[in-house]
């Protein structure tokens, strides 16, 4: 592998398939899967808190204040480190603040923005929740699951908020994912590791 950090920041809108890019590029591409949820989660539990995206959201909120808006890319990356010599690169979902967008930007990586039709979202997260581990989490209405995306698209407080919008606009490619055939996003993905990523 050569010296040069290959990163891969994934962004986009809740139960678009950001997970499932991730794995993609991992089992296909030979990239570690560092999902920022997972980190969160993770901290969440040792601080004995519900898992609910309002309190992932205050953790990641918290460090952004504490150690600047590209922490949880930071954290990510320190994952990958010890590993690297295994892997291409690292692949890190998902991005929600703009301060993580440029921060992979900083790193030379590049930032995919993953989207689906909001309905088309919202069963695959209803139907997928168990498997996810998320069911507490994912058990909400459609109008609760459009206002809850609805509030971390746009910025609703200091810097270190959620931002969604931004991280869209500052994303370098976008990938549709409407369909729940996984070989088709597969082939849009090699398309664009094969474009990227040229050796």
């Amino acid at each position: 592998m050569d010296s040069k950090l290959k990163i891969i920041g994934l962004a986009g809108t809740n139960g678009s398939g950001k997970d499932t890019v991730g794995h993609i590029l991992a089992d296909k591409f030979g990239y570690l899967f560092v999902p920022i949820t997972d980190l969160l989660r993770n901290e969440a539990k040792h601080r004995n808190l519900e898992i609910t995206r309002e309190n992932l959201r205050g953790i990641g909120n918290e460090w952004r204040r504490e150690a600047g808006l590209g922490v949880l890319v930071d954290k990510a990356v320190a994952e990958f480190e010890p590993v690297k010599a295994e892997y291409k690169g690292v692949v890190i979902s998902s991005l929600r603040n703009p301060g993580e967008a440029d921060r992979v930007h900083e790193l030379d990586g590049t930032v995919l923005w993953v989207d689906a039709d909001p309905r088309t979202r919202y069963e695959r997260i209803q139907a997928n929740a168990a498997n996810r581990g998320r069911a507490g989490e994912d058990r909400k209405t459609f109008e609760q699951f459009l206002a809850e995306e609805q509030a971390e698209m746009n910025q609703s407080g200091d810097a270190a908020t959620l931002n969604m919008s931004a991280v869209k606009a500052q994303s370098d490619i976008t990938v549709q994912n409407d369909s729940d055939d996984v070989r088709n996003l597969e082939s849009k993905i090699a398309e664009i590791m094969t474009n990227e990523y040229k050796d």
